[in-house]
């Protein structure tokens, strides 16, 4: 196992590099960037207009390829009249007096370090910017994957059983409907209804905590924690339950239909018996794959959509704005820790495996 551990450690620092690689050449094709944005602000224009008329030229002209330094022929939309100085000292600033593969390697060799750069418009270290953001996304998806996953297998599990009954078609109905609406409208009708927006005003919008949290007790502080999460959580949660209990569902019935089973059943065991300690066992391996990528999807998905709508500033919310400011560093930092982040959960997915089915041995497997 622990040779597999060091394989899959040491396939990871490949992919990193590819995913980062892949990323930064792309960038290089994007209208607009830091130095242009810089030159919309000077002259009081809206840098995303100004991306949005750019593209029609050049990729080199805007995504960091440093062309040119000088007023009219400087390649930069609207900097003509502008010194030639001041823009050179712009592109020295962002980084961009460099070429392409010299930033990139000096990117890549600071982020072994986790050194992630400072941001270009928040006057801030990326890293301290992510350490503060990383608990909104991580809450909304570890949260929301445990209470669809502590929801969905039971229930799964019961469908299963009762395959064909009333139970099983009604709570199909209510999944299906659940599943049907959008995550962020029913976050919307979530506001107006217990946020304040035009009925009540129960539950808060922004931040974690209140702002007297360091005043309150332990006790007071787990419920004002979870006060702000209500909304978030069940706007993210009610359509998450449809694919994993119809997943727990499917794969419980066709371990229930194998001759092992018969074989338990016919030596007297209870049913309760046969589904927690057979059928049980073989039926989960499907779900447990499923973990990550439902984790992965919640804390992505969540943190793009769910806080925007709830003003959370989480991982993807800081990724998302970075991406219309032109923030590279910010952009490369959450993607290199959202990438991160999805690998290592991979392998602990991979390793929970032999915790439920000890057969599997991932010692003679290759990576």
């Amino acid at each position: 196992m622990l040779a597999y551990i060091v394989r899959r450690l040491a396939l990871m620092v490949p992919t990193l590099f590819g995913i980062m690689l892949i990323s930064f050449v792309v960038i290089q094709f994007a209208p607009g960037g830091p130095v242009e944005k810089a030159i919309a602000e000077l002259r009081g224009t809206d840098v995303g207009s100004t991306a949005r008329i750019s593209g029609g030229t050049s990729a080199g002209d805007f995504a960091g390829t440093g062309a040119g330094a000088g007023g009219g022929d400087s390649g930069y939309r609207g900097a003509q009249g502008i010194d030639p100085e001041l823009i050179a000292e712009l592109e020295r600033q962002y980084g961009f007096d460099k070429g392409p593969v010299e930033r990139f390697g000096i990117m890549i060799g600071n982020y072994l370090t986790f050194d992630l750069g400072e941001s270009f418009f928040r006057d801030r270290r990326v890293v301290e910017l992510i350490v503060e953001a990383l608990p909104v996304s991580v809450s909304l998806g570890l949260w929301m994957t445990l209470i669809s996953y502590a929801i969905s297998i039971p229930l799964g599990i019961r469908k299963a059983v009762k395959a064909g009954s009333a139970f099983d078609i009604v709570t199909s109905a209510v999944i299906i409907v659940g599943y049907a609406i959008p995550g962020f409208l029913f976050a919307i009708l979530l506001i107006i209804l217990f946020a304040g927006g035009s009925f009540w005003s129960i539950f808060p919008l922004g931040e974690l905590t209140s702002e007297n949290w360091d005043q309150l007790s332990w006790p007071a502080k787990i419920a004002d924690y979870f006060w702000h999460m209500t909304l978030p959580l069940i706007a993210l949660s009610t359509g998450a339950f449809a694919t994993t209990t119809l997943l727990t569902k499917n794969s419980f019935l066709e371990e229930i239909r194998k001759q092992y089973v018969m074989t338990a059943r016919m030596k007297g065991l209870s049913e309760r018996s046969v589904l927690y300690g057979h059928v049980f066992r073989n039926a989960m391996l499907i779900i447990i794959a499923g973990f990550p990528g439902a984790f992965i999807g919640a804390f992505f998905t969540g943190s793009l959509l769910i806080e925007t709508i709830f003003s959370l500033e989480g991982l993807g919310l800081l990724g998302f704005e970075a991406v219309f400011d032109r923030d590279y560093p910010i952009v490369f930092g959450t993607l290199y820790v959202f990438s991160l982040m999805a690998l290592l959960i991979n392998l602990v997915s991979d390793l929970t495996y032999t915790m439920v089915d000890p057969r599997i041995d991932f010692e003679s497997r290759e990576v």
